[in-house]
């Protein structure tokens, strides 16, 4: 699962000319279930939104940046469905949504997702978006900040390390440019 978190001033969310949510300050999170996704992955992102500390500590002295929750400023949740933010363009120019969840099971667990940040929040501090439609969204950005959370992150290559073969590689290519210096003795003293 992958999700953006924006901290707003304000968001809404209009379909065909119909206001259908808005939330004031807060975070205006876009979901999107990936393929592989599982009731775990909605109930770890829910959990980790909530947790995310993306706001200001105005109350400390000096003010302390990074330090509260959006449960932690009384702020408002507005979550919209996105499957585009699992797109890939890396085999050409137009977008391949293959590790977006089927229709069925994106509904599922988007739903399972939104009703998880309602329990574990305030149910009435958190609105949603309408799933599969033509949304448009609306937002003030407070900052601005966006933050990108996956469920299952990329796993990086340790860029320390080499590979055998690399090594290999790497010793034939130190091989060849390896030469031997021979320095006079008078020089050394």
């Amino acid at each position: 699962m992958r999700a953006v978190l924006q901290r707003v001033k304000s968001a809404s969310v209009t379909v065909d000319g119909e206001l259908i949510s808005k939330i004031g300050k807060g975070l205006l999170v876009l979901a999107a279930i990936a393929k592989d996704d599982t009731e775990s992955d909605v109930k770890s992102m829910a959990s980790k939104i909530l947790k995310a500390k993306l706001f200001d500590d105005e109350e400390t002295d000096p003010p302390g940046r990074w330090k509260r929750g959006v449960a932690d400023i009384g702020g408002e949740v507005l979550c919209v469905s996105q499957f585009t933010l699992l797109a890939s363009l890396k085999k050409g120019n137009k977008p391949s949504f293959h590790q977006s969840a089927n229709g069925t099971n994106a509904k599922t667990l988007y739903q399972s997702f939104f009703k998880q940040v309602q329990e574990l929040y305030e149910p009435d501090k958190v609105k949603d978006g309408l799933f599969a439609a033509m949304m448009d969204v609306a937002l003030v950005n407070d900052g601005p900040v966006t933050i990108q959370i996956d469920t299952d992150p990329p796993k990086m290559d340790d860029p320390t390390s080499l590979g055998s073969s690399d090594v290999n590689d790497l010793v034939d290519k130190m091989q060849k440019i390896t030469k031997e210096f021979q320095i006079p003795v008078e020089l050394l003293e």
